[in-house]
């Protein structure tokens, strides 16, 4: 049996969105899959590759064939270079990440006001842990003052 490292088409219909299967070279490409190894969405900006290093180097050991397309993704991700033992290609480009729409909007709406940022309130644990902080101090000062009077405690 001849085992392929093929793209799966998934999406709509101007939205391809594939995954990177491995399957048997006979059935179609759509079909019934031995094991799924990675994602690769094209319309991104940049694309997302995302690829189960471990399994293809598997696969590969054991005679699987990546097709045209495959091979590619697989010379941008580093993992073709490592099977034929090449140098490691430059690294991918990774889409920047991405800012909370409301704190941005918030933000946006207290600079148009002209409302200064407020500082944030502490969380209640840490209050108490402040409140108990000082407390603590007190009782280390008193304990030598007592033993220099004589008393006991």
């Amino acid at each position: 049996m001849a085992v392929k490292i093929r793209l799966l088409r998934m999406g709509k219909i101007r939205n391809p969105q594939y995954r990177i299967v491995i399957a048997d070279s006979r059935t179609k490409r759509d079909g019934r899959a031995i094991e799924f190894v990675g994602i690769y969405q094209p319309k991104e900006d940049p694309s997302v590759i995302e690829v189960k290093s471990e399994r293809v180097q598997y696969w590969l050991s054991v005679g699987a064939q990546p097709s045209e397309a495959v091979q590619r993704l697989l010379e941008l991700t580093g993992d073709w270079q490592k099977f034929k033992g090449l140098p490691a290609p430059p690294p991918l480009k990774v889409a920047p990440e991405r800012v909370d729409r409301t704190a941005a909007y918030e933000a946006e709406a207290k600079a148009a006001a002209g409302v200064a940022d407020t500082p944030a309130k502490p969380a209640k644990k840490a209050a108490k842990a402040e409140a108990e902080a000082p407390k603590a101090e007190e009782s280390k000062a008193e304990a030598p003052a007592a033993a220099d009077s004589g008393e006991q405690a």
